[in-house]
């Protein structure tokens, strides 16, 4: 089976992305990365930098960046042969943070059946966006709008539910928000902002939208986020939690980063933790999670669950959560 990682030929990963991960989600990158597989010219570029930083993801990202106009392959190749230097140091300078608000949509029904109230701390934080479950409305297909408790939001996330999603009646009470980031973003700096935009794949106008509503409300009450590893910083930022509150680790698309012996020593780490762990990783990623091949996924690879046990699969941007029965 072809490979995205980062030990695969640079060519193989760009293809792969076009045909898998880009195919139906974006025309321009897929069309971007198809063309780079069939470039020896722009692969030998790209292969200027580590590894790591080769992903289609990073460097499509720093092009947009630093100005590239979305188009066919044709003008984004000439394009990046003359802005070579500029996209280049932006990949070696920044990473990939996606910071998509509308995930707290998959998060939700699995922090409704936490007992409060929920002091939250992600890993992999980015800027923060998905700390603020509570301060966004959410409509569920085939449920009542649910707006924070002061009315509704400048945020509206949008999921589309299958199987027996248990969306509450109210959103959880949150009393605590903490991250963990190895170069955590500002809300409050257009620079840090602008790079999350540029993240934003060309034709997701509604994420862009959302981006910036979602960066108002963090930037109006910014959480406390801690610079570091996540497993080196993990028990002093949990040590932060105020007396009475209900500890929630959580991270979305955030282990694929760390290499196997990483993701196990992790796994440990959390769940010597009090409270509870939320995770949303890809099927092979998180450790000791036994995934649910018997129920038919047809929204992404992503397994969410908690504390170990999947409860279901789930779209990567928050759009599409299919619950998975008890066994």
């Amino acid at each position: 089976m072809k490979s995205t990682d980062a030990a695969a030929p640079t060519a193989e990963r760009y293809r792969v992305f076009g045909e898998v991960e880009a195919r139906g989600m974006s025309a321009t990158y897929e069309a971007w990365a198809l063309g780079i597989a069939d470039d020896p010219a722009t692969v030998a570029l790209i292969d200027e930098l580590p590894a790591p930083k080769r992903q289609p993801n990073l460097v499509f990202s720093a092009s947009r960046f630093q100005g590239a106009p979305a188009g066919p392959y044709h003008l984004f190749r000439d394009w990046l042969h003359d802005h070579w230097i500029e996209v280049r140091a932006t990949a070696l300078s920044h990473a990939t943070q996606t910071n998509e608000a509308a995930r707290c949509a998959l998060h939700v029904p699995a922090l409704a059946g936490i007992v409060g109230p929920l002091a939250l701390l992600e890993v992999g934080t980015s800027a923060g966006l998905c700390l603020y479950p509570d301060r966004y409305s959410y409509r569920y297909s085939g449920h009542p709008r649910l707006d924070p408790v002061d009315g509704p939001s400048s945020v509206v996330l949008d999921c589309v539910t299958e199987g027996e999603v248990p969306v509450p009646d109210r959103l959880p009470e949150v009393v605590w928000r903490g991250g963990i980031d190895l170069n955590p973003l500002d809300v409050r700096h257009p620079d840090d902002v602008a790079w999350l935009d540029a993240l934003i794949w060309p034709e997701h106008d509604d994420r862009r939208a959302r981006l910036r509503s979602a960066a108002a409300i963090a930037g109006a009450d910014p959480p406390h986020i801690v610079a570091g590893d996540l497993d080196a910083e993990l028990d002093a930022v949990a040590a932060q939690v105020p007396d009475g509150a209900t500890l929630v680790v959580f991270h979305t698309a955030v282990l694929m980063y760390l290499d196997e012996a990483g993701r196990a020593r992790f796994a440990e780490h959390v769940r010597r933790l009090p409270g509870h762990w939320l995770s949303v990783e890809a099927r092979s990623v998180t450790p000791g999670i036994r995934v649910r091949e018997d129920v038919p996924n047809e929204s992404s690879d992503l397994v969410l669950a908690l504390d170990g046990v999947q409860l279901a699969w789930a779209q990567p941007h928050g759009r599409a959560v299919r619950w998975v029965p008890n066994p």
